[in-house]
C-alpha cells in the first residue's frame, strides 16, 4: 500500500532533507512551504504522485487549509517541521515577529497535530514527528520566544504520547531535538552560528529512522545528548546564565 508523508517547512534545511530521504525509502510526499517555486521543483524531482501546497503557516486559517488539501489522501506520517527563531533581548525584539513565531512554531503545529492525530487514532495507525530542538529542554535568553516555543513542542509531544500509550493506540508521536543545524534558521533569526552546526541530511535521516522505530525523544549526536543531560542537572538560573553567554557570542547580522 502506498504511504504518504506530509512535511511542513519542506523547501529547505531539515524538511527538505527529510523529503529526500523519505522519497528514497519509497514514501509518497505531500509538501508544504512558503516558496511555491521550490515546491514545484521538488515535485518535479520526486515525480508522479508528489503533491504540494504553498502557504504561510503563520496565517490564521493556513493549518486548516493544509488539512483540507490532504482530504482524500491518507497521511501515514505527519512531519511538523516548519519553524523559525527571533534573536534579541525580549524588550528589543519585534513583537510582530514573535507573534508570527508563536503562530508557526506553536499554533500551526498544535492544530495540524490535533487534526491529523484524530484521523490516525480512528484507524489506529500513523506517525507524527514534530521538529523540536535542544532548546526545548532549556531557558533561552536572547532567543526567549524560540526556546519557549520548543519547550511547548517537547512537552506537548511527550504528553500526547502518554495519552496514546494509555489508550493502547498503535499511533506514535515523536519529537526530533537537534542542536545547531546548518540550515536557513540563523539567517532568518538574524544571527551567525556560534558553534559548528550539524549536517541537515544526517539529522533528517536520524530523525526519520528513529520515528519509524517509534522512539519518543530523538536527539542526534552524543554531544547534544550530553548537552541535554547537563541542562537537566543544572539549576535553572545557572543554566539561563550560561545560555545567555553562549547566545551573546552570536553576532547580530545587519
Amino acid at each position: 500500500m502506498t504511504k504518504y508523508a506530509l512535511i511542513t517547512g519542506a523547501t529547505s534545511g531539515i524538511g527538505r532533507e527529510m523529503a529526500i530521504y523519505l522519497h528514497r525509502l519509497g514514501w509518497q510526499l505531500v509538501l508544504s512551504g512558503r516558496n511555491e517555486t521550490v515546491l514545484r521543483q521538488m515535485a518535479a524531482r520526486f515525480g508522479k504522485g508528489t503533491k504540494y501546497l504553498a502557504l504561510d503557516l503563520a496565517k490564521p486559517d493556513a493549518p486548516q487549509k493544509l488539512y483540507a488539501f490532504c482530504k482524500g489522501t491518507r497521511i501515514d506520517m505527519l512531519v511538523n517541521n516548519a519553524g523559525f527563531g527571533v534573536f534579541g533581548s525580549f524588550t528589543d525584539s519585534s513583537l510582530d515577529a514573535e507573534l508570527e513565531l508563536i503562530d508557526v512554531n506553536i499554533r500551526a503545529l498544535h492544530i495540524l497535530m490535533k487534526l491529523f492525530l484524530k484521523d490516525m487514532v480512528a484507524r489506529d495507525s500513523g506517525i507524527i514527528l514534530n521538529t523540536g530542538s535542544i532548546a526545548g529542554f532549556a531557558t533561552g535568553p536572547m532567543l526567549s520566544s524560540y526556546y519557549a516555543s520548543k519547550n511547548y513542542v517537547v512537552r506537548m509531544t511527550t504528553a500526547v504520547r502518554e495519552e496514546l500509550r494509555r489508550m493502547g493506540s498503535h499511533v506514535t508521536v515523536s519529537v526530533l531535538c537537534p542542536g545547531p543545524v546548518d540550515t536557513n534558521f540563523n539567517n532568518r533569526a538574524g544571527v551567525t552560528f556560534s558553534v559548528k552546526p550539524a549536517n541537515p541530511a544526517m539529522v533528517a535521516q536520524y530523525g526519520i529512522d528513529r520515528a519509524l522505530e517509534g522512539r519518543c525523544i530523538i536527539i542526534p549526536t552524543l554531544a547534544v545528548k550530553l548537552g541535554v543531560a547537563a541542562v537537566k542537572l543544572c539549576p535553572e538560573e545557572l543554566a539561563a546564565r550560561v545560555i545567555y553567554i553562549v547566545q551573546k557570542r552570536k553576532e547580530k547580522m545587519p
